[in-house]
C-alpha cells in the first residue's frame, strides 16, 4: 500500500474517531509501526492531524484537548458499550463513586432509572442526573474549570466521609510494567481518593488505553477489582491480562 493509499484512510480514521495510536493503525493499513510514525509525522506537518505521544488526534480536538465535550465524543460506541457492561454491575440501593473521565460520564445514560445514590466531583455527571431518579451528592472543593470537576484536598477530605458500594474510575494510560497513568495529578488523586472509600473498584477504559503510558504513574494495577472494556481489544493483551490475574470484562 502506497503512501497517498495510507493517507488516505489514517486521515479518515482519526476524523471518524476522533484519536487513534500507532499500534491500531499499523494493524489496520497491514504495516509496520515505524512505517505508521513515518506517515504520522508527514501529516501532521501538513496540519491534517495533531500528533500525540503514541499516535495521532483530530486538529479540532487538539486545540482544546481539555474540553469535555471533545473529550467524551472520541471513541463514544467503544465508551458506550463499556457503560453498558458497567451499568449491570450496579445494583439497586447501591452508593456509587463516578469520577470525572469522559468515559465515566458516559454511564450515566444507562442508570438515569437506578434508585441509587452517586458521589462524584463532575459537572457534567451532575448536570446528566439531576433530573433522573438518581440521589447526587456533589463533592465539594476548588473548581476546575477546564476538566469541568472539582478537586484539591478538600474534595479528598469530602469523599473520605463516605463509603461506596462500587466506585467506576477513569484512566488515561494502562499498562502490565508500569500500572495506571494520567495526564494529570488532580484525576489521579481523585481516583485514589475514591478507591479508599469502595468495596469494589471498576476500571472504565476503551481499548485505545490499553499498554499506554502517560504523563504520570500514579497507581498499581491492585488499585482496581475489574477491568471493563470492548470488543476491539487486541486478543492477545485481553489474555495477557486474564494470565497476569487481572478480572477483564469485554
Amino acid at each position: 500500500m502506497n503512501f497517498q493509499h495510507r493517507k488516505q484512510i489514517i486521515v479518515q480514521t482519526v476524523d471518524e474517531r476522533g484519536s487513534i495510536d500507532v499500534r491500531e493503525l499499523a494493524d489496520l493499513l497491514q504495516t509496520s509501526e515505524m512505517t505508521v510514525r513515518r506517515d504520522l509525522v508527514q501529516l501532521a506537518a501538513s496540519g491534517l492531524l495533531y500528533r500525540t505521544r503514541g499516535g495521532a488526534m483530530k486538529v479540532s480536538l487538539a486545540t482544546d484537548q481539555f474540553r469535555f465535550a471533545n473529550k467524551s465524543a472520541v471513541n463514544a460506541d467503544r465508551k458506550d458499550y463499556v457503560c453498558q457492561l458497567a451499568a449491570q454491575e450496579i445494583q439497586e440501593g447501591d452508593v456509587i463513586f463516578m469520577d470525572c473521565g469522559s468515559t465515566v460520564f458516559r454511564l450515566c445514560q444507562f442508570i438515569r432509572n437506578k434508585r441509587i445514590t452517586v458521589i462524584t466531583n463532575s459537572l457534567p455527571v451532575v448536570a446528566e442526573l439531576i433530573s433522573s431518579d438518581v440521589t447526587i451528592n456533589l463533592v465539594g472543593g476548588e473548581l476546575d474549570k477546564e476538566r469541568q470537576a472539582v478537586h484539591g484536598r478538600m474534595a479528598e477530605e469530602h469523599m473520605a466521609r463516605y463509603r461506596a458500594n462500587r466506585a467506576f474510575i477513569g484512566v488515561d494510560g494502562i499498562s502490565l510494567q508500569h500500572g495506571l497513568s494520567a495526564h494529570s495529578e488532580k484525576e489521579a488523586g481523585t481516583a485514589v481518593a475514591m478507591a479508599r472509600q469502595t468495596d469494589k473498584v471498576y476500571l472504565l477504559c476503551d481499548s485505545s488505553k490499553l499498554e499506554t503510558n502517560k504523563y504520570l504513574y500514579f497507581a498499581p494495577l491492585s488499585l482496581f477489582k475489574v477491568l471493563i472494556t470492548d470488543t476491539e481489544a487486541n486478543p492477545e493483551i485481553v489474555t495477557a491480562y486474564r494470565e497476569a490475574g487481572i478480572t477483564l470484562i469485554n
